[in-house]
């Protein structure tokens, strides 16, 4: 592959500081963990945002989270076609192989890609309507979660839809045969999170009172 490249020397630097540090202080974990294989404990499912970092938010170690990065943290329904789904792909490994025990969703603030599904919807880029546009189909997945909060006043409604994303994701994933089964079973739960990336805030979907709360 003629236009692969070797590693910015800065990047090179930090993975050397991190091997001399965090991994020889750790090695006996690492190697059993590549020994015995991860065993992690909850799947979560969040933005590719760059602000978004969950096992910091957490502090998180090697083997704990199963981690999928998408745009928005969505989920699309089952849908069995025979294409490729890299989102349900991960969730089906998690739930059937890995068998998580719990499976969070985590929204966030400012998320660009839910400024895109309203701008989308609400007539302002164009260039989303476009079938050839990945990232517009991609957020007709929260079309639902739109169509639920555009009556909103504006300045509230960019914040509702950040959360009405953590909620579409949410349903679709009971859609997925597998995963009902287990949460029915009482072998999986599911938790919805939304995190403000300025105040370093995490709210919680509460289904009693059907809105987010902080933790």
């Amino acid at each position: 592959m003629e236009h692969a490249k070797p590693l910015p020397t800065y990047l090179v630097h930090r993975y050397h500081g991190w091997k001399a540090t965090t991994w020889a202080e750790n090695s006996a974990w690492y190697r059993r963990l590549a020994a015995e294989g991860q065993r992690p404990r909850a799947m979560v499912i969040s933005c590719c945002d760059s602000r978004v970092h969950v096992t910091s938010i957490f502090g998180a170690d090697q083997g704990e989270f199963f981690i999928h990065r998408n745009i928005a943290s969505l989920v699309p329904p089952h849908n069995p076609d025979g294409e490729h789904h890299g989102t349900s792909a991960a969730v089906e490994y998690a739930v059937t192989t890995l068998k998580v025990a719990h499976m969070i969703v985590v929204g966030h603030s400012y998320c660009g890609g839910v400024q895109g599904c309203h701008d989308m919807c609400t007539g302002q880029a164009p260039a989303l309507e476009e079938k050839t546009s990945f990232v517009g189909r991609w957020m007709d997945i929260l079309r639902p979660g739109f169509e639920r909060v555009k009556d909103l006043p504006e300045a509230e409604r960019l914040r509702a839809l950040e959360k009405e994303a953590v909620l579409v994701s949410l349903e679709n994933l009971m859609t997925f045969p597998w995963l009902r089964t287990a949460v029915e079973a009482g072998e999986m739960t599911l938790h919805g999170l939304w995190n403000d990336i300025g105040e370093g805030g995490l709210e919680q979907y509460d289904p009693g009172s059907g809105k987010f709360v902080p933790i």
